[in-house]
């Protein structure tokens, strides 16, 4: 009896976090406190001239495509990043060197929107996840408190049942503090997008 007792405080409690990741924004499903922005603009990262229409053709570039991808992964530390774009700005010639910083930009900017609005789709995966979850282990302790408060009880069932909610509801809040991390990813993106364009705007030594 005790024990049954203990299990259901201990999925109550564990659910209680649940509310507290209030949507933000105009929509009701999204989980995080940072604000739900699907989609960057150019402007909000790029404050140097407008683009010219041949900047979209970056991809078609095999070196500044490998730039591109090498810059936008995570894993090389932002002041590496920022060497590297300080080297292949400051190596352009005169005559294209507007040209192919402005591919740079614009590379940069679709890689990194489009891993960000990815990460953004996923988050929402994953909280349409916990939710069905979390109502799983609402309707499982419910259940149980059901079972506890008859008195012919089997109490190895019972207790083999505690058990597994237990253990599922361990693997929510791992899940609750995964998500919580997971949020800032986009921010985390977003942060380093400017941060890489920035050193594109800044004036080249001259030659």
């Amino acid at each position: 009896m005790v024990f049954a007792r203990a299990i259901i405080v201990a999925v109550i409690s564990a659910l209680m976090p649940l509310p507290l990741m209030a949507a933000q924004g105009d929509d009701p499903d999204w989980p995080c406190i940072q604000r739900k922005v699907p989609q960057l603009s150019i402007g909000q990262i790029w404050t140097g001239p407008d683009l010219p229409p041949q900047a979209a053709d970056w991809a078609k570039d095999a070196d500044l495509a490998e730039l591109v991808e090498d810059l936008a992964a995570r894993r090389l530390p932002i002041a590496e990043a920022q060497q590297k774009i300080r080297a292949f700005r400051d190596g352009l010639q005169q005559e294209p060197r507007e040209k192919r910083r402005a591919m740079l930009v614009q590379g940069l900017f679709e890689t990194m929107n489009g891993e960000r609005a990815h990460v953004i789709s996923g988050i929402a995966r994953y909280a349409h996840r916990q939710r069905d979850m979390a109502a799983s282990l609402r309707a499982e302790g419910a259940a149980l408190d059901a079972l506890r408060a008859k008195p012919d009880a089997d109490q190895a069932q019972l207790a083999m049942r505690g058990e597994q909610l237990v253990f599922r509801t361990r693997i929510f809040q791992e899940r609750v503090q995964a998500l919580t991390y997971v949020c800032e990813v986009p921010t985390l993106i977003e942060q380093r997008l400017y941060a890489l364009v920035k050193v594109l705007g800044e004036p080249s030594p001259p030659k």
